[in-house]
């Protein structure tokens, strides 16, 4: 039996900052040397954060990167440093870098690559040809994978095992979506016993663009049992003492027989055999589920979003509303209530109790809070439109002019003052177009894009209970009927099936691809379902002009669904 201590480095790359990104694997590198590790594994494509898309295309940004992974080596000590970097030969390669005492021991390039959901790695990256080489570290022959190459059943993670390796390494970038924590650990015990090989995986953690990547780094043994795992959501440095035993008794009872793939040569590297006891495996975390977790994903897309684009200070348009209300809160536990401002605008249909609402919303979030009346401007408005209108007032246009001077204002206070707007539209208004163009579609990121509405409620109502008291959000605005107030008495059912209905058609229809013929077979109104569906279709050329926001689902709005605007198939 032998062991060795292996550090999981779950680290927040940022994608294009070269030095920054390798600074920051540098720093977690000595502080596994420093706690006497033999191997310390850092996420997929860690150099470069993930993804890089199209500065791939630069060939100074993949130059520049190649000059910094071979900085990096040269400054690695004892504990042997395993990285992501982008390799670059006749084609471009999503690699792992090892190296040790200053020198790089060998290079792995990812063999299964990715091409479905958010991901694109083959319009980048050729393929890899099999790992070439095992790994000594302390004694154990470690192979290494990324990411997809732990996915396939006989992929290889298994011929890694087959041919040798004892511990075989996963270097991950794997975005959050609800339940995938789960997922990714049954596939990955399934993976370590069938190999009857040790597989640590570790993944990434904060938010690209609208990925959110969670973290919740594992190590499994040679039987698939999680020995310890990291936190979801933070930067964390996870040091297991991972025992590991000789597997080949069970090979030689495994009915399945034996693989008779040759062994790997081994590099070594220069690390001594470790002998003695090993310390207890840290407990692992009780993972978040449910809203919990959707909540934490929240948080960090939208705090990682406004730091890592430089921005310090946010706006929000508060209206008193449940969407506005936790995009709010949001924002005050991902950047602190000294960041965050809220205004509302009231018009002649806003309510009191909205007004109350939002106020009441700010005082308990402790952000600032003012009011900018707009109905001198809207009348202003009315006015120097009636000539061109010809009587048509009344109507939607004079219902969407309200949500636009809104956005003016909240696009003014940006400019004047740097904040980003956080827009507030939820998943559910987007798919249907339920919003207005340049209107409360207006500013930089969409905290609610890929959160319907029935799911918003669940969120508010989970925070508070995590909060103080009664929480942050008054119940006030979680009991009052849904409504933009623009014009008397309101209301969305007014336009909308109930959100209850139209959630569940949406995730078959948006999320699970489902035709209008089978929605109705499953036993919806065919009449419902043909109209929900030809508002989704016909929204399209509004949900293209949105901005980004933080995914959550299996399948969001965005790079999820690419679908045509100019479209008439049905």
């Amino acid at each position: 039996m032998s062991w060795l201590r292996l550090a999981l480095c779950q680290i927040d790359p940022v994608v294009g900052d070269l030095a920054g990104n390798a600074g920051r694997i540098l720093d977690m590198v000595r502080s596994a040397d420093a706690a006497d590790a033999d191997l310390a594994l850092f996420p997929e494509l860690a150099l470069t954060g993930y993804p890089p898309e199209d500065l791939l295309l630069r060939a100074g940004f993949v130059e520049e990167n190649l000059e910094t992974a071979r900085k990096l080596a040269a400054e690695t000590g004892r504990c042997a440093a395993v990285f992501g970097f982008v390799d670059a030969g006749r084609d471009l390669h999503n690699a792992l870098a090892i190296a040790a005492r200053g020198e790089w021991l060998g290079t792995y390039h990812k063999e299964l690559l990715p091409n479905y959901s958010v991901f694109d790695e083959q319009r980048y990256f050729a393929p890899g040809r099999g790992a070439r080489a095992l790994y000594d570290i302390a004694g154990v022959p470690v192979g290494l994978t990324i990411c997809e190459d732990a996915w396939a059943p006989a992929g290889p993670v298994a011929t890694q095992a087959a041919a040798g390796a004892a511990l075989v390494l996963s270097a991950n970038a794997s975005p959050f979506a609800a339940g995938r924590r789960a997922e990714r650990a049954a596939m990955l015990a399934t993976r370590a016993a069938d190999a009857s090989a040790c597989l640590a995986y570790c993944n990434a953690v904060g938010g690209q663009d609208e990925l959110v990547f969670d973290g919740g780094s594992m190590v499994f043994d040679a039987t698939g049992r999680m020995v310890a795992a990291a936190p979801q959501f933070e930067e964390a440095l996870l040091l297991v003492d991972l025992e590991v035993r000789p597997v080949f008794r069970k090979r030689l009872l495994d009915p399945r027989g034996r693989a008779t793939l040759p062994l790997l040569p081994v590099v070594g590297s220069g690390l001594p055999r470790r002998v003695g006891p090993r310390a207890p495996a840290p407990t692992p975390p009780v993972p978040l589920e449910g809203a919990a977790e959707v909540y934490e994903a929240l948080v960090l897309g939208t705090g990682d979003y406004v730091r890592k684009n430089g921005f310090r200070e946010v706006v929000v348009g508060l209206s008193g509303g449940v969407d506005s209300a936790l995009v709010a809160t949001v924002a005050a536990d991902a950047l602190g209530p000294d960041a965050v401002h809220t205004v509302a605008m009231p018009s002649r249909f806003s309510s009191q109790g909205s007004l109350d609402d939002a106020a009441e919303l700010a005082r308990r979030l402790g952000v600032d809070h003012r009011v900018v009346p707009i109905e001198s401007l809207h009348v202003a408005f009315l006015e120097a439109l009636a000539g061109d209108f010809g009587g048509r007032w009344p109507g939607l246009a004079e219902e969407n002019l309200q949500s636009r001077i809104r956005g003016v204002l909240l696009m003014a206070l940006s400019n004047a003052l740097g904040w980003l707007v956080l827009t507030t539209g939820n998943k559910s208004e987007l798919a249907v177009g339920y919003s207005t163009l340049y209107g409360d579609t207006a500013g930089g990121f969409d905290v609610l894009k890929d959160v319907e509405k029935t799911l918003v409620y669940e969120l508010c109502r989970h925070r508070n209970r995590r909060g103080e008291g009664d929480g942050p959000i008054p119940v006030e605005i979680l009991e009052k009927p849904p409504s933009a107030e623009l014009r008397p008495d309101q209301r969305d059912d007014q336009s909308l099936p109930p959100y209850e209905i139209l959630d569940e058609l949406l995730a078959g229809y948006v999320e699970q691809d489902r035709t209008v013929a089978e929605l109705v077979e499953a036993g919806h109104p065919a009449e419902l379902v043909r109209r929900v569906a030809a508002l989704v279709d016909a929204a399209e050329y509004k949900r293209r002009q949105s901005p980004p926001g933080v995914r959550v689902t299996a399948k969001a709005f965005g790079k999820d669904r690419r679908l045509p605007i100019t479209n008439h198939f049905r």
